[in-house]
């Protein structure tokens, strides 16, 4: 059972970046997933999570409107596309999962709330 982040990167700012998060060992399908992200010298952040329907995608306030979470459970894949970055978005992004029928309990924003988690993905921000 495992979760990989990928996709991170050096990007401009202003530019974008798609990050996946790719499960293996069981069924992403299953399982709500939940993106955070660390910075230096800083708590962990969440970013953005998705049940099991697009219709659930939610996003920080702080990213929302730039960034946009999806998943393809035919790839047991879920993304987080980044557009507009800023180097406040710089830092170790990290995905996470917990089983779907605990999405209704709305904690999504809690890092305690998942199970599984995998190695993060760095972003670094040139401006």
């Amino acid at each position: 059972v495992q979760l990989q982040a990928s996709g991170g990167g050096l990007v401009p700012a202003g530019g974008s970046l798609r990050l996946s998060c790719a499960a293996s060992g069981f069924a992403l399908e299953h399982y709500a997933i939940g993106w955070f992200r660390q910075a230096p010298g800083k708590q962990r952040e969440w970013v953005s999570a998705i049940g099991g329907g697009q219709d659930t995608a939610r996003l920080a306030g702080s990213v929302r409107g730039r960034f946009a979470i999806s998943r393809d459970n035919a790839k047991n894949t879920v993304y987080l596309e980044m557009n507009n970055v800023n180097p406040e978005d710089a830092a170790v992004y990290l995905c996470a999962a917990v089983p779907l029928e605990r999405w209704y309990s709305g904690s999504y924003h809690y890092s305690e709330w998942y199970d599984i988690w995998g190695q993060g993905t760095q972003v670094t921000v040139s401006s």
